[in-house]
């Protein structure tokens, strides 16, 4: 099926099925993990309370979610979770959704999700990404993939410059998740060749503590984020 535009020229289901890009330019297929909202961003307890935390991590996924739908360079996008609420809100914006039967933790999620994307299409080249990035602009994304193209396995170092954004794997290549503290030693240890690009700060810029919802607001934070943080909104930031 085609991608029917929606918010901000965000893809959305039209047909009750994932939304794809038809465009011959378009091969990648991105995965994202997704714990359960009750559980997420608890790093950011010194300045969001418990009601406001899920709600800022859902809002996050989706704006990270439909800037990736709007990448030239994205096929589709699987989103690994349990979360029903989550689930139902990504998928009506054109996500599929995998769940995540090894409840193995992260690496474990984002293998899983790699696997059931090249069961429905063995040659997809895919790249696992983080859901915590509320200002990813979809042509810095394409920058970035295209950049990865050229390797058989590559990664985007975060902001801090110590984890891991986005890590890739080429066609017939196995992608070998290795994300959580100190990833991006990991990654580069494994063989992953690091992305060196500049002008790509919203693809970087996750946000796990109250600086770094900061940096993210100062690139310009997606609708759903926005929302989230207004002061009219409830126990906002």
């Amino acid at each position: 099926m085609t991608r029917a535009p929606g918010h901000n020229g965000a893809p959305t289901r039209t047909d009750g099925e994932p939304a794809t890009n038809i465009d011959p330019k378009a091969h990648w297929s991105l995965v994202v993990p997704l714990k359960p909202l009750a559980l997420a961003k608890s790093r950011l307890a010194p300045a969001a309370d418990g009601v406001l935390r899920p709600r800022l991590a859902l809002a996050f996924a989706l704006d990270t979610v439909a800037a990736v739908l709007a990448s030239p360079a994205v096929r589709d996008v699987a989103v690994v979770t349990d979360d029903h609420v989550a689930g139902a809100e990504l998928a009506a914006l054109g996500a599929r959704i995998v769940p995540d039967t090894p409840a193995a933790g992260l690496n474990a999620a984002l293998a899983h999700g790699a696997r059931a994307v090249r069961r429905e299409r063995p040659g997809a080249p895919v790249a696992a990404l983080n859901a915590d990035l509320p200002a990813l602009r979809p042509l810095e994304l394409a920058r970035v993939l295209a950049h990865a193209a050229g390797y058989p396995r590559a990664f985007l170092a975060d902001a801090a410059g110590v984890g891991t954004t986005l890590l890739s794997a080429r066609t017939g290549v196995e992608l070998r998740p290795g994300f959580g503290g100190r990833s991006r030693r990991r990654h580069s240890a494994s063989g992953a060749v690091e992305i060196l690009l500049d002008g790509v700060d919203s693809v970087r810029q996750d946000v796990d503590t109250a600086a770094d919802l900061a940096a993210a607001r100062s690139l310009g934070v997606g609708p759903r984020t926005a929302e989230r943080l207004a002061p009219t909104a409830p126990g906002s930031v």
